[in-house]
This record gives structure tokens, sequence and C-alpha cells, in this order.
């Protein structure tokens, strides 16, 4: 499977008129997204706590976390956003996607929107609809 890339915004959630737009990889094995700290702090968004994450090779390494607003391929999410080193390279996260209802379609490296969302677990009268 080849790399799928993004176009994506990041907003300020407090302050709107202020982003960051830019060309993202997407990562199904990353829970959270990540943007370079630089690119963040220049919208006015700065840490508000720190989560450790275990990498691919299983180092555990702390990072700062801010919350943003996510927005690409017509849908948006505010989500917890992983404050980068300087040069890596924005990630979109299987959260950003889940809450969003897309996924990475392998056949074509796009992403596409799921026919309905996933909710495992939920109970639902017989002839009821959920609505």
């Amino acid at each position: 499977m080849g790399v799928t890339r993004v176009n994506v915004t990041v907003r300020n959630i407090s302050a709107p008129d202020r982003s960051w737009s830019g060309l993202f990889v997407v990562d199904t094995g990353a829970t959270d997204s990540m943007v370079p700290r630089e690119f963040l702090e220049a919208i006015g968004l700065s840490p508000l706590r720190q989560r450790t994450y275990r990498l691919g090779d299983g180092r555990s390494l702390t990072f700062d976390i801010t919350e943003a607003r996510l927005e690409f391929m017509g849908k948006a999410t505010a989500k917890d956003i992983i404050m980068g080193g300087p040069g890596s390279e924005p990630l979109l996260g299987v959260t950003a996607l889940e809450s969003t209802g897309m996924e990475v379609d392998p056949v074509s490296e796009t992403l596409k929107e799921l026919p309905a969302v996933r909710l495992v677990g939920m109970r639902v009268e017989p002839g009821r609809t959920g609505n």
C-alpha cells in the first residue's frame, strides 16, 4: 500500500480566522494527528497538556498536546493535536478519520466516505430506526 495524502486546514478553535493549511500523510496507525509546533504556535495555539505515545519501533515519547479544528474534504472535527518537532511531517490520525466518517481506500489510495459510521454495541428496539 502506498502513501495517502490529503490537504488539511488546522484552525484555532478560539480564533477561527487563524489557520494553517498543509499536505498531511494519512496515518491509520497513529491515534492522534500531528503538526509541527511552529505552525501551531503561528496560529496562536499553545500546549494544553502532555501525552505519552508508543512509536512503531517500541519506544515511548512524551509530546505536548493542543486542541484545534481539522478541516479536510468538506468535513471538520475538533481534535487533540500533537505538537511535533521541527521538520516533522504533518500526520492525519485515525481519530480524525473516524470522527468525520472517512476511511482510506487501499485500492485508490485516497480517502472515501464510509457508507455508515460504525456504532457497535448499540441496541435498537425492533422496528425502530434510531431516529
